[in-house]
C-alpha cells in the first residue's frame, strides 16, 4: 500500500500533550488532600469536581504515545531507537529526581525518602519492576512506557510494517482481553489490560496518518475505545478511593476519552495540519520535564505555603513556577546533556557492531542522525509518559 508523505510537523500533537500534562497537573494540585492538610472541595467547590477526573491525562499520554512511537520506529534499527528513548528520557528524569530529593530533604512535609538506596535504584528507571519505591509517585508510568518500548522494540525484530503492526494490534488485543481471566502475572504485566487500548488506538491512527483510513483501522480504534471503558471504575477507585468512586459518575471521564480519541484521529486525518503556531513546539518541549518535577515539589510548595497565599494563587504561582522549571531543564539540561549521550552511545553502537558483526560492509553507522523515512519523524524525539493509585494520576 502507498505510503502518503506530508513535511508538516504535527504542532497540534505537542499542545495536546502539554493539555494533558496540565490536566495531572491539576488533578494533583487541585483534586487530592495531601497538599492541603484536607479534603479540597470546600476550597475549591466548583474547580474540585473537575480535577477529580484529570488522572486521565495519563490515558491522554498513553494514547499519544501509541502514535508517536509507532512513527519512531518506522525505518529505524533497534540501536538507533534505544539512542533516541534513553537520551530524550534520562536527561530531564534524573534532574527531576535530584530536584525532588532536595525538596523533600529540606521539607519533609507531604513525602520522605526511606534511603539512599531508593535514590540510586529509581536512577535507572526500573525501581518499578523490584517493587523499590519512587522518589516521586508519577514515575511509576515511567515503567508502563517503557514496558511498551519493549513491545515495539519485538515488532522491530521482525520488520515494523504495515502488516506486522496490524498483528501486533490484534495479538495485544487478545494477550489484554485473556490476562485477567488466564491470571499469569508475565501475562498481565507486560498486556497492560488498563492501559494496552490507548496504546493500540494511537498504532492504529498513526496508520491511518502514514497511509489512509480503512474499515480494518476504524476496527481497531471502535474496538479499543469500548475496551477502554471497561477500567474506568477501576481507575477512579486507584486514584480516588473506593468511596469516592462509588458516588462519582463516570460519563465525565468516559467523555473524555472519546473526545481524546477524536482529538488524536482529527490529528492522523490531517485535520490540523495547518496549524503550525512555534509555542506548541515549545509546549511539547516542556511537558516530560513538567511530569517529572511537579508532583511531590509542587505538592510540597503549596503545602508549606497553603496558609499564607490564597488558594487559587497558590496553585496558579506553583503551576507557573512548575512550567519556568520545565523550560530550564530543556534549555539547560536536556539539550545540551541529551546531543552528549546520543554522540557518545552511537558511538558505543558503533563501536559494538564493528566487533560483533565484522566484515560487514554496509552496517549504518550511527554517529550521524539517520535520515528520516517517515513522516514527522522529529516528533518522536518529544514523547511523554506520564501515575499510581491514590496520589499520582
Amino acid at each position: 500500500m502507498a505510503e502518503r508523505r506530508t513535511g508538516n510537523r504535527l504542532a497540534v500533537l505537542d499542545g495536546l500533550r502539554l493539555l494533558a500534562a496540565l490536566m495531572v497537573v491539576f488533578y494533583h494540585y487541585v483534586a487530592l488532600a495531601r497538599p492541603w492538610g484536607h479534603e479540597t472541595d470546600t476550597i475549591f467547590p466548583t474547580a474540585h469536581k473537575l480535577a477529580q477526573y484529570g488522572w486521565l491525562g495519563v490515558e491522554v499520554f498513553f494514547l499519544i504515545s501509541g502514535f508517536v512511537i509507532c512513527m519512531s520506529v518506522w525505518g529505524r534499527t533497534v540501536g538507533e531507537f534505544a539512542v533516541s528513548r534513553l537520551t530524550r528520557l534520562f536527561p530531564a528524569y534524573w534532574t527531576g529526581i535530584l530536584l525532588t530529593v532536595v525538596v523533600v530533604k529540606l521539607w519533609p512535609e507531604i513525602a520522605s525518602l526511606r534511603g539512599w538506596d531508593t535514590v540510586i535504584t529509581n536512577l535507572t528507571m526500573l525501581q518499578s519492576g523490584n517493587n523499590t519505591p519512587h522518589v516521586d509517585p508519577v514515575y511509576w508510568t515511567l515503567f508502563v512506557e517503557l514496558k511498551f518500548y519493549l513491545i515495539m522494540v519485538v515488532v522491530m525484530l521482525f520488520g515494523v510494517t504495515y502488516r506486522n503492526c496490524l498483528v501486533l494490534c490484534g495479538v495485544w488485543t487478545a494477550a489484554a482481553a485473556l490476562a485477567p481471566v488466564l491470571g499469569t502475572p508475565l501475562l498481565t504485566a507486560f498486556a497492560m489490560p488498563q492501559y494496552a487500548p490507548f496504546f493500540i488506538a494511537g498504532i492504529a491512527f498513526y496508520l491511518m496518518r502514514r497511509y489512509r483510513p480503512n474499515a480494518v483501522l476504524w476496527a481497531i480504534v471502535i474496538l479499543q475505545l469500548l475496551l477502554a471503558q471497561r477500567y474506568i471504575d477501576y481507575r477512579l477507585a486507584t486514584n480516588l478511593g473506593k468511596a469516592a468512586a462509588d458516588v462519582l459518575p463516570t460519563w465525565p471521564a468516559r467523555l473524555l476519552i472519546i473526545a481524546a480519541f477524536a482529538a488524536v484521529g482529527a490529528i492522523a486525518l490531517g485535520v490540523f495540519d495547518r496549524v503550525q503556531w512555534k509555542w506548541l513546539t515549545t509546549a511539547g518541549a516542556l511537558t516530560y520535564p513538567l511530569y517529572v518535577i511537579h508532583m511531590n515539589i509542587g505538592m510540597t510548595l503549596i503545602h508549606h505555603y497553603r496558609n499564607r497565599i490564597p488558594a487559587p494563587v497558590l496553585v496558579a504561582a506553583v503551576t507557573a513556577l512548575m512550567l519556568v522549571a520545565a523550560w530550564l531543564i530543556h534549555r539547560l539540561v536536556e539539550r545540551p546533556l541529551g546531543k552528549w549521550l546520543r554522540t557518545t552511545m552511537r558511538r558505543g553502537i558503533d563501536d559494538v557492531r564493528r566487533n560483533v558483526t565484522p566484515r560487514r560492509r554496509h552496517a549504518r553507522p550511527l554517529t550521524a542522525p539517520p535520515a528520516p523515512t517517515a513522516p514527522h519523524a522529529a516528533q518522536d524525539e518529544r514523547t511523554l509518559s506520564p501515575a499510581r493509585a491514590g496520589d499520582s494520576a
